[in-house]
C-alpha cells in the first residue's frame, strides 16, 4: 500500500481469507499494467480505486442496507478486535494499524457498554450457586494454623 503520510510504498500483513479474495478479484479482472494499482473501478473506464470512490461503493452499500457505517468504522472495528485479543500484542497490533503512538493503540483496549451488557447476560443466564458454609474445620487446617495436638 501506499502511506498516507510518506507516500512511501508499504507491506500490508492480510490474511489468508484476504489473498484469497485477491485472487479471485484478479482472476475476474486480471493482473494489472505494470506500475499501475490492483484495485481498480468496475464501473465506466477501469481506473485506480481512489479511497473516495470505494467510499461512495461502500455507502451505496449502506443505503441497501439500511445502515450508517463508514469504512473508518471498519477500521475501528477490525482495530477494537485485534486489541482484545489476547493473541496479539498490543505493540503489533500498533505496528498493523501504522499508529505513530501506542496511546492511540491503547484506546481500542477500553471496555465498551456492548461487552458490559454481554457479560452481563451471560452472568444473567448462569444458575445461581447456592452458598455454602464449611460446618466445621479441617483437622489438617488445624494443624497447620496451631501446630499438632491441638
Amino acid at each position: 500500500m501506499i502511506s498516507k503520510g510518506t507516500r512511501a510504498r508499504q507491506p500490508v500483513p492480510t490474511s489468508p481469507e484476504g489473498l484469497a479474495y485477491l485472487a479471485a478479484y484478479l482472476e475476474e479482472d486480471g493482473l494489472p499494467p505494470e506500475g499501475t494499482p490492483v484495485w481498480r473501478t468496475r464501473r465506466g473506464e477501469p481506473r485506480p480505486l481512489t479511497h473516495w470512490a470505494a467510499r461512495r461503493i461502500f455507502q451505496r452499500a449502506c443505503e441497501v442496507l439500511g445502515a450508517n457505517w463508514t469504512l473508518h468504522d471498519l477500521r475501528h472495528m477490525a482495530a477494537k478486535r485485534m486489541a482484545r485479543d489476547p493473541e496479539l500484542k498490543l505493540h503489533e497490533v500498533q505496528t498493523i494499524l501504522r499508529h505513530t503512538h501506542i496511546s492511540t493503540t491503547e484506546l481500542y483496549t477500553a471496555v465498551g457498554l456492548d461487552d458490559l451488557c454481554d457479560k452481563l447476560a451471560a452472568f444473567y443466564s448462569r444458575p445461581v450457586q447456592p452458598t455454602t458454609w464449611p460446618t466445621q474445620y479441617a483437622q489438617d487446617d488445624i494443624e497447620a494454623v496451631f501446630g499438632a495436638g491441638q
